[in-house]
């Protein structure tokens, strides 16, 4: 069972008060911990609701999902409930409306119209979808629908099913996922500003069919491993994927060091009163006379801004500010994009110099523990001409793999799908070519390798290429969620199984609804601070040392998997944030209690849900919000709308890179 709230509430405060301390340290690493390796397999960009919300119960135990989430309407700009949901995804607009096809032709929309509407920005629109309530993305777009890109093409709202140069897999458009957006969206805990404040409208309530994805089957087959669902896991920070790989390795987000350079001009955010960044979105009206910029960095900190939780800098709002890269920035040497803001080298090799920051596989090195991070594209990307992964030929000048980048210069011969900011420790100082830790650094086939042999180290970091991460906009789910389930199998028949846990998790949430609030919005739930937690994301704990399949509804965030390494391997927490949450062996305690196998959800024993997670917080009057004038049009949607870090046109054109 899961503690009670108020038990819940104390110890975290009272992990925020002693973290650091070394008894409470000294206790955690008293734990057995029942395993010898942990693989982290690190997916993309889904909400929980989105993915897991109709997984059902698991060995007797009830899951926080569909089912508990109330209606999950949205709001607009003046607090009113949205009844007609504005839709962009091609395969989600009406015949009233036009699609453009990868050819440039225009065909009508799929779907009748339901019902129309006006923005707050003035533009009339017909709509399928006669509420915002949570919709299931499988009744339109099934995951052998030919409604993927090529990777060189521009589809930012998708492609049309029946387009001939469409790809199958059962793709969507891409949804923003930024910082100062998903603190709007999140709406203090009542979780329904989703829609407004997303560049995809509608798309934010969309969820699948869970019983139908590959790692739901594979995990229901006869002979499958015993797991726990952790259902109130959520990712570290808010926004997108640079951010929250940076959280998944240092626990924090970098700060510029302005000896190296200074901050350019129209990289730190400008938000306007309601601590948004962004004019160009369906739903927003921009406030008259205000200055939207949506950059890389947190807002400048003003005269009346001080120290927060933590000792970082917010504003008079609570807000972070200060110059913390809080959305995608480049690293300052290859693998790294040809466009976009080039962010200082992280100095993790001298702490006697300012903005020193360690990273959890510093920590590790220095304490002799094995660790790699396997990347899928890594040797193309990373120039290792012959590695294992290398796919681009040996005449020595030129990229031959036909999926390079356009753009790739060689030996950096990039997959054209390969995500540059998802590769967190190419950011510090210590693993730039030539350094030790570079070697630290590898391919996604030697994972593979490793795990068939038993010559996985002690910590691994899965990351998959772009084409199998599961990334709404430019990649399938469902083929994504087969690859997992490959490298799953790849750990469960290898001779190290018996003392492997696998953690299967995602970056971020994707720009999607979730009805559970984070802890800090409405709430008391666990560690919080001006960075995070944000949307709940999904987590699986998988292998033989968990005894037996449940649920754990225990409060963690991504920072969870660090602290499980620093208590496994008694290496320091790298901040307050891993040092404050839980770490995840009360799920594989869970494992350990006496109970009945798996059933589903028809046959489950009632449980009363009630403590068992924090919904959203009941809607409350808003202040009117002065919207923009009503004829105003919205900005066309490009690349440059999504803000300076969308992927550059010459590797995904049109895809949030955040």
């Amino acid at each position: 069972m899961r503690r009670t709230r108020m038990a819940m509430v104390s110890a975290a405060a009272a992990a925020l008060v002693l973290a650091g301390s070394p008894a409470v340290a000294d206790q955690d690493r008293d734990r057995s911990p029942g395993f010898d390796h942990i693989v982290v397999i690190y997916q993309e960009n889904h909400s929980f609701d989105n993915l897991y919300g109709l997984w059902g119960s698991v060995g007797g135990d009830e899951t926080a999902g569909l089912d508990d989430a109330g209606s999950g309407t949205q709001v607009d700009q003046l607090g009113r409930p949205i009844g007609c949901l504005l839709q962009l995804d091609q395969n989600l607009v009406t015949t009233a409306d036009t699609d453009t096809w990868l050819d440039g032709s225009k065909h009508p929309g799929p779907l009748a119209p339901a019902c129309d509407g006006t923005t707050l920005r003035g533009k009339a629109y017909h709509s399928h979808f006669a509420s915002s309530e949570p919709f299931a993305i499988t009744d339109f777009v099934r995951p052998a629908d030919h409604t993927c890109a090529p990777a060189d093409k521009n589809a930012p709202n998708g492609v049309e099913n029946g387009d001939p140069g469409g790809l199958a897999g059962g793709c969507t458009r891409d949804l923003v996922h930024r910082f100062y957006q998903e603190q709007y969206q999140l709406d203090g805990g009542r979780q329904d500003r989703y829609s407004i404040g997303s560049d995809s409208a509608g798309l934010t309530q969309g969820h699948y069919d869970t019983r139908t994805l590959p790692i739901y089957r594979y995990l229901h087959a006869p002979g499958h491993p015993n797991y726990v669902l952790a259902d109130h896991f959520f990712e570290a920070a808010f926004g997108g994927s640079f951010i929250n790989h940076q959280y998944l390795i240092a626990a924090r987000a970098p700060e510029w060091d302005t000896g190296v350079g200074p901050v350019p001009a129209k990289a730190n955010s400008q938000l306007d009163p309601a601590g948004f960044p962004n004019d160009s979105y369906p739903l927003y009206a921009p406030l008259p006379g205000t200055t939207y910029v949506d950059g890389p960095l947190t807002a400048v900190c003003s005269a009346l801004s001080g120290p927060g939780v933590n000792k970082l800098p917010v504003d008079f709002t609570g807000r972070a500010c200060g110059n913390f890269a809080v959305n995608t920035v480049q690293s300052s040497w290859q693998p790294a994009a040809s466009s976009g803001t080039v962010f200082p080298p992280i100095n993790d090799s001298d702490p006697a110099k300012p903005f020193y920051e360690r990273n959890i596989g510093d920590e590790l090195s220095a304490a002799g523990v094995s660790w790699k991070w396997f990347a899928g594209g890594w040797d193309n990307a990373a120039g290792n001409v012959g590695g294992a992964g290398w796919t681009n030929g040996s005449d020595g000048h030129s990229c031959t793999d036909p999926h390079h980048g356009a753009k790739a210069v060689y030996p950096n011969c990039a997959d054209a799908l390969f995500q540059f900011h998802h590769q967190p420790f190419n950011y510090f100082s210590e693993y730039a070519p030539g350094k030790p830790g570079r070697s630290h650094l590898a391919d996604e086939l030697e994972f593979l390798a490793a795990a068939k042999n038993g010559r996985l180290p002690a910590v691994s970091f899965v990351k998959p290429i772009g084409e199998q991460n599961e990334h709404p906009g430019y990649a399938s789910t469902d083929s994504g969620e087969q690859h997992l389930v490959e490298e799953i199998k790849a750990v469960e028949t290898g001779p190290q199984a018996a003392h492997t846990l696998i953690v299967v998790t995602y970056d971020e949430f994707g720009g999607q609804w979730d009805h559970v609030a984070p802890p800090g919005q409405g709430n008391d739930d666990g560690p919080h601070d001006a960075y995070g937690p944000g949307t709940r994301i999904p987590a699986l704990l998988i292998g033989k040392p968990v005894a037996r399949s449940g649920v754990d509804s225990e409060t963690y965030d991504t920072t969870s998997i660090l602290a499980t390494i620093e208590h496994r391997w008694r290496v320091a927490p790298l901040g307050t944030r891993d040092a404050a949450v839980a770490d995840l062996l009360p799920a594989l305690r869970r494992g350990e209690a006496t109970g009945a196998g798996d059933e589903d959800e028809a046959t489950a024993s009632a449980t009363d849900r009630s403590h068992r997670h924090h919904p959203a917080v009941p809607a409350a009057p808003k202040p009117a919000v002065t919207a923009a004038e009503p004829d105003r049009k919205p900005a066309k949607e490009s690349a440059e709308d999504a803000g300076p870090d969308t992927v550059p046109a010459r590797d995904c054109p049109c895809r949030h890179e955040d």
